[in-house]
């Protein structure tokens, strides 16, 4: 358990808010490999595998009746390309088959989405969404305030950590980070795309981070709880990975 109400199921980029009976996913990207081959890069079509895999895991695990994706469900900035509509298409009806709402929070890759929302049944909410004492925002734009709001929940940013191994052979492991924005809890979610591993946060400069909150917080004092190898590890401050790297 990270808090008493938000839960990491073990290795899977899904955080579970346990008071609003949900599990929250970011950065899903569908459609990535059709863009790919576009420029002409073939890649195995395994990341919707892989999403509806961990969705069944985290469902099963947590027993959870709501999905809510945090922005950026499908990968093209201006359109919405046939590889997209079809593994939407495939991911919504998969989800509706497990007895779970969908929620999306618009990202800055869902451009049109909304048009599809009335035929999918799908709620959809622009930049942010707030549940419970959660405020749910994707990223790119900073979150709006409100007194009843304890945690904010953001995607955007795909982060993950570089540490060495035995050997000191480096790896990249996706990672969530947990720490404090003014009054605010902020927990910041692991990229879902199988492709996407993620911004080192511990050995870029804090410059070159994405997201315009990271610009008003210590990055540093963030814990990284790092998942790979089928387990969730917190590796502690990134400023102490950082002094490591």
């Amino acid at each position: 358990m990270l808090t008493k109400d938000i839960e990491l199921p073990e290795g899977l980029p899904v955080a579970h808010m346990r008071s609003l009976s949900s599990i929250v996913i970011s950065d899903l990207h569908l459609g990535y490999e059709g863009m790919m081959a576009r420029n002409g890069v073939l890649s195995p079509k395994i990341n919707l595998l892989r999403i509806k895999k961990t969705i069944s895991k985290a469902l099963d695990a947590t027993g959870a009746n709501r999905v809510i994706v945090d922005g950026d469900i499908k990968n093209e900035f201006s359109k919405v390309e046939m590889e997209e509509f079809n593994e939407l298409y495939d991911f919504i009806t998969y989800v509706k088959s497990t007895g779970a709402e969908l929620v999306l929070i618009k990202g800055n890759h869902d451009n049109f989405v909304e048009r599809y929302g009335n035929a999918f049944g799908l709620k959809i909410y622009r930049q942010e969404a707030a549940f419970g004492e959660y405020l749910f925002f994707h990223g790119e734009e900073m979150p709006g305030s409100s007194a009843s709001i304890k945690t904010l929940v953001m995607g955007h940013e795909h982060p993950a950590i570089g540490v060495y191994n035995k050997s000191d052979r480096k790896e990249k492991l996706k990672c969530f980070l947990y720490g404090k924005y003014m009054r605010y809890n902020l927990l910041v979610l692991p990229a879902m795309n199988y492709f996407s591993t993620g911004t080192e946060v511990n050995m870029e400069p804090k410059g070159n981070l994405l997201a315009p909150i990271f610009r008003k917080l210590d990055v540093d004092s963030m814990r990284a709880i790092a998942i790979g190898y089928g387990s969730t590890e917190d590796f502690g401050k990134v400023g102490r990975l950082r002094n490591l790297a």
